[in-house]
């Protein structure tokens, strides 16, 4: 499973996904006033109120909003008090010079999402809607369930500043979504623990895979596609949210549109700086992505208001910030499982390891068609331990796709309407009219870092875990290569990855069941741990390049890999290698474990004077040499840059 260093990068899928370059794609935008056509969301969302009666919660239309929305156009991310956004040349200069779009625009009056695409795409939004609402018996028990298991539930219909600012990011993100030419995917990613990666389970029965084929009918009727990246990892490597939410941009494509988050169990309540930092650097990405959020304890999302997690819904609204409860959304249909778990005879718990059934099915709608008993009865587990089983990861799925196919409903109106009135809806929902978002933009953080979260680029990571789907940002230099200050030294450390096999962290049910068909492919997961690595003198050094920074904070990562202490005695503690930056040994001294027990902080910020100050080249260069052999390997996971 070693493979020598230096035989090339590698690959990206955006290519595979039909994404362009995220360089390309982050183009400056209009910033004129447009004939007065640009507002906030919140001024459109408080002028629609005035002449609305709310609507009621089920309402799949709220036109007044729709009218309002459709001639002023764009939502628009400027200060929460509704003003415009500002591009700055540099942090200090407001460059206010409308901007020519790149974008190119289809000879079509109207683009490549025609009146047949339009009508389509809602033609299958509806259908979904239809289908969930008469799967959870009737319109109003689905808005309990899979609107209502939010932080903050989300109503169309709402007077409250903070819903109508969350509904108008989400419209905005599927408006532009259809209406741009270039794009051809509609990209969500996801990144998390072994609930992510959707362990105890096939592969096939995560709440993504679940998620691409009920909704993949509405992006292909808008001659579009719909992938839903899955970048989640088991703990086994010694990965959290700590340190995996600095390497978004590469876990994940950097051009998604949402983002989905979820490490429920290493939280423990305590993740609002790391929830912060993600949902603040989102807004760094090409499409400003939502940060959406998956909980499967046992708590209440919206259960208490003064929580830091809610603190960040309400503050973030603007940005669309949510975060769902899986199991809140089945006890929001209304089944008594108190009563059954006290009952005196046979009490049982439906979220207790195994359990098949939820209270209102005993498995999911696939299973429904399933003939062989066993794996219907699979299909039908609520909890398979502390992971989600297929049914409950089918409420997560459900959650979701109700909430983006009422948002999706809306944009095509609005989109219409456009259409309707003669206007090209690109020049009001193009990508290449969204604003540009800098750090001065952004409100004051209130819990994270403002060294690390108020910032104009998001962190870079070179992540050699499995799986990852975006942009590396260090990069281990050629041996031979004619930048590398080490050229002609020995460097030979070597990529690892596990040799997990088709069954790593299949439910055994699923492994009898698959073990002989043709299809078993469908139940392997993606995750694996992986690293660069060395043990002997013979591996001499690994020379990385490290990417554009603008604080010059530089993290290692390793697998701990049997080192007791973690990062503390893989790197810290261990005199038998040695670290460099530019060329200059780092003061071990100096170095602190960050951001969990597995990273060392190796930098703080960049040098000032010195050689390791100077980039004759143009790069900085951080290398890790083996001065002496080891009785166990030094193995790097991760390079975190920022």
């Amino acid at each position: 499973m070693a493979k020598p260093l230096g035989t090339g990068d590698p690959p990206s899928l955006d290519d595979e996904y039909g994404l362009e370059d995220m360089e390309e794609r982050h183009m400056l935008v209009e910033l004129s006033s447009a004939h007065g056509r640009k507002k906030s969301a919140r001024e459109l969302f408080d002028a629609a109120s005035s002449s609305s009666d709310g609507g009621s919660c089920s309402s799949r239309l709220w036109p007044s909003v729709l009218f309002l929305l459709s001639l002023v156009g764009v939502y628009h991310l400027g200060a929460r008090s509704g003003g415009h956004t500002r591009v700055e040349a540099n942090d200090a200069d407001e460059d206010t010079t409308p901007k020519k779009s790149n974008a190119k625009k289809s000879k079509a009056k109207f683009g490549s999402f025609t009146h047949e695409h339009l009508k389509a795409t809602r033609e299958e939004g509806e259908k979904i809607l239809s289908l969930l609402e008469e799967y959870y018996f009737g319109k109003d028990q689905a808005y309990r369930m899979l609107m209502t298991p939010w932080a903050d539930s989300w109503d169309f219909g709402s007077a409250l500043p903070e819903k109508r600012d969350r509904v108008a990011k989400l419209v905005d993100t599927m408006a532009r979504a259809l209406v741009t030419d270039e794009q051809k995917t509609f990209l969500m990613g996801g990144i998390g623990s072994s609930v992510m990666a959707g362990h105890d389970n096939c592969h096939y029965d995560s709440y993504q895979t679940q998620m691409e084929r009920l909704w993949q009918p509405v992006w292909e009727a808008a001659g579009m596609n719909f992938v839903f990246q899955n970048a989640g990892e088991g703990g086994g490597c010694g990965d959290s949210h700590h340190n995996q939410h600095f390497c978004v941009k590469q876990n994940i494509s950097p051009d998604v549109d949402i983002i989905h988050y979820s490490w429920t169990y290493f939280e423990v309540g305590g993740a609002h700086v790391e929830h912060e930092n993600l949902i603040r650097w989102a807004q760094m990405l090409p499409k400003q992505p939502i940060v959406h959020m998956l909980d499967v304890g046992d708590g209440d999302p919206a259960g208490n208001p003064n929580h830091p997690y809610n603190q960040l819904v309400n503050y973030y609204a603007i940005y669309g910030h949510n975060i769902v409860g899986m199991r809140t959304a089945l006890q929001r249909g209304g089944h008594d499982y108190e009563s059954e778990r006290n009952r005196e005879v046979d009490p049982f718990d439906r979220f207790g390891w195994g359990y098949v059934g939820d209270g209102y099915h005993n498995t999911t709608r696939y299973g429904e068609l399933e003939e062989d008993e066993q794996r219907r009865k699979s299909l039908g587990v609520v909890m398979r331990n502390w992971h989600p089983g297929p049914l409950g990861f089918q409420a997560a799925s459900d959650a979701f796709t109700y909430v983006y196919t009422h948002a999706l409903l809306l944009a095509l109106d609005l989109i219409e309407k456009d259409m309707n009135d003669g206007k090209d809806p690109r020049d009001t929902w193009s990508a290449s009219l969204r604003d540009v978002v800098l750090k001065g933009d952004l409100p004051e953080p209130k819990y994270c870092n403002p060294e690390y979260c108020v910032v104009n680029e998001p962190p870079e990571c070179l992540n050699y875990e499995l799986p990852t789907f975006g942009k590396w940002g260090a990069r281990a230099e050629a041996p031979d290569g004619e930048l590398n200050p080490y050229k002609g030294q020995n460097q030979n450390w070597t990529v690892w990855h596990a040799p997990n096999d088709l069954w790593y962290m299949v439910a055994g049910d699923d492994v009898a069941y698959f073990q002989h068909r043709e299809d078993k492919e469908i139940c392997r997961h993606l995750d694996a741990c992986g690293g660069i690595t060395a043990q002997t003198v013979d591996a001499g050094m690994v020379v990385f390049r490290l990417p554009k920074m603008v604080l010059g904070l530089v993290v290692i990562c390793g697998n701990q890999d049997g080192w007791a202490d973690g990062a503390m005695g893989m790197f810290i503690n261990n005199t038998n290698i040695e670290i460099s930056f530019n060329t200059v040994p780092l003061d071990r001294n100096e170095m602190d474990v960050f951001p969990n027990v597995k990273c060392v902080r190796v930098l703080k910020r960049f040098p000032t004077s010195g050689r390791e100050s100077q980039t004759p080249t143009g790069h900085h260069y951080l290398a890790v040499k083996v001065l002496n052999d080891m009785e166990r390997r030094v193995l790097i996971s991760h390079v975190i840059t920022l």
